[in-house]
């Protein structure tokens, strides 16, 4: 919109952008960070000893530039590990008081060009404003190789002429709107050629400037979101060295700053030493750097968030790992019961086509919204285990086999309702198998060499795949970031003598 009206409201929605920033990204996680800054809580490993030194007072000042500085660190990590991350249109709430005042002085700002525009003879002070500042926004839009359309912008939209033809009385607004339509349609993107063809249905002149400019804010917008796409492939070794420096910076003025992610990885150490959960495999884990350290990832996927703070290298990604835990849940609980259907069914079924992909489907739908407030485990089990009977006795009919009787029904149900307890076996094993091809994902991200599936994930071979790759990303972006960090922390758990090396 025009600059006029933007200056009358920039003190009144100053204060407001910092928010809106935030609120383009997806659960922008830095918030959570901020929380720990105001509230300056005392390290995990301190409890209640007594300090040596007064708490430090943080300044206002302080405060806002640490703030500021994780916000610019979250944004950039958005960038980077989101591939669908967009930047979106400022949309302001309803009935809020920046949308008000943007609306009162927009519309004071146009009311008055109208009322120039009816004045006899015409004043153009604010049109020619308008069509500088429309000039300089489809020059932005221009790549180094669009040297004529440059040539013919300023040709048209030569500021000087158009000064002169309004002192003179002959400047045609009019057909200068229609040029700038006309070049907003050849650099827009395919998705506004709507937009554009509205432009050229507007014949009076105020409204036609006024949605011109609203279609320019969206051409901005599609021109960021193009420029990201173009240079994300580019920009991976500076925003390492980016959030490696905001960290550090963050991290000279908080010296507790690393306390929850050296307790994660130290209770990772002390559980994998006494063959806890956290160490799936069948053997004993090697204690090495690298494996104490993808162990550790490992657990963020069932992390305690309620009760345990995440560690700060990674809590920009704590939504991310919430998701995945709940996709990892979602393929054990659907693995699980595929496993049951054609261990308990036998070879009746092997090699039928299309009959797993039908199974599949059916509860994949009634999961779903498995991790909904509303939804009910044992009902949607049970109906798991009704719908696939009666799929597989009419599938068994099909093929000349004997139908289901009530004992092997009984029985298929009974071992699928089972699955909602924590310790079924057929649940744990699948937890494990999956756990393990994940764990193998990050051991083989190195060599480029996917793992090979584990025996009852097949069915549900690429949506653990995906899953695989999401998490082997994430992982491996969070290494090469915080790498320094973590090398120090393992140096300082490992006793001599029980690595070889000490690269993560």
């Amino acid at each position: 919109m025009p600059n006029e009206a933007d200056h009358l409201e920039a003190r009144g929605d100053k204060e407001s952008k910092k928010k809106e920033e935030e609120e383009r990204m997806q659960g922008a996680p830095e918030a959570t960070l901020n929380e720990r800054i105001r509230a300056n809580s005392s390290s995990p490993h301190r409890g209640n000893t007594p300090q040596a030194s007064p708490p430090r007072f943080v300044s206002v000042e302080e405060l806002m530039e640490t703030a500021e500085g994780v916000t610019n660190m979250a944004l950039a990590h958005e960038i980077m590990v989101n591939q669908d991350f967009q930047v979106k249109p400022v949309v302001l709430p309803e009935g809020s008081l920046e949308r008000q005042v943007k609306e009162i002085m927009h519309k004071a700002f146009w009311d008055c060009l109208e009322a120039q525009l009816k004045e006899e003879p015409q004043t153009y002070g604010h049109s020619i404003k308008l069509l500088s500042e429309i000039r300089e926004t489809l020059l932005s839009f221009l790549l180094p190789g669009h040297g004529r359309l440059r040539s013919r912008i300023e040709e048209v939209l030569d500021l000087p002429l158009i000064q002169q033809q309004a002192e003179n009385g002959a400047l045609d607004i009019g057909k200068l709107s229609q040029f700038i339509v006309g070049m907003m349609g050849s650099l827009c993107a395919p998705c506004r050629d709507e937009d554009i063809r509205k432009l050229k249905e507007i014949t009076d002149i105020v409204p036609l400037l006024k949605e011109i400019f609203s279609v320019l804010d969206l051409m901005k917008v599609d021109m960021a979101n193009f420029a990201l796409t173009s240079i994300r492939p580019h920009l991976m070794q500076q925003s390492v060295e980016y959030e490696r420096s905001k960290f550090q910076g963050f991290l000279e003025k908080h010296r507790n700053a690393l306390d929850y992610t050296e307790k994660w990885l130290e209770d990772t150490l002390r559980c994998m030493r006494e063959r806890g959960p956290c160490a799936p495999s069948s053997g004993p884990p090697s204690l090495s750097p690298v494996n104490v350290h993808n162990h550790a990832y490992l657990r963020l996927l069932t992390w305690s968030h309620a009760s345990d703070p995440f560690p700060e290298t990674v809590l920009m990604d704590q939504v991310r790992f919430q998701e995945m835990h709940r996709e990892e849940e979602r393929l054990v609980m659907l693995s699980s019961v595929l496993l049951i259907v054609y261990t308990t069914t036998g070879e009746a079924i092997s090699g039928l086509p299309g009959l797993m992909e039908k199974l599949k489907d059916i509860v994949s739908a009634i999961f779903a919204d498995m991790h909904a407030a509303s939804f009910n485990a044992p009902e949607a089990l049970a109906t798991v285990g009704e719908k696939l009977c009666v799929e597989l006795s009419e599938c068994l009919s099909r093929h000349g086999y004997s139908p289901f009787t009530a004992v092997r029904r009984s029985a298929l149900t009974g071992q699928i309702s089972a699955i909602i307890q924590p310790d079924n076996s057929v649940r744990q094993l699948m937890e494990s198998r999956l756990q393990n091809y994940l764990l193998a994902s990050l051991e083989s991200s190195q060599h480029k060499n996917p793992p090979s599936l584990p025996g009852g994930l097949a069915p549900v071979g690429r949506e653990v795949m995906e899953l695989a790759v999401r998490f082997s990303r994430l992982i491996n972006f969070n290494k090469l970031v915080f790498s320094p960090f973590y090398q120090k922390i393992l140096q300082k758990l490992l006793a001599p003598g029980e690595s070889p090396s000490t690269g993560t």
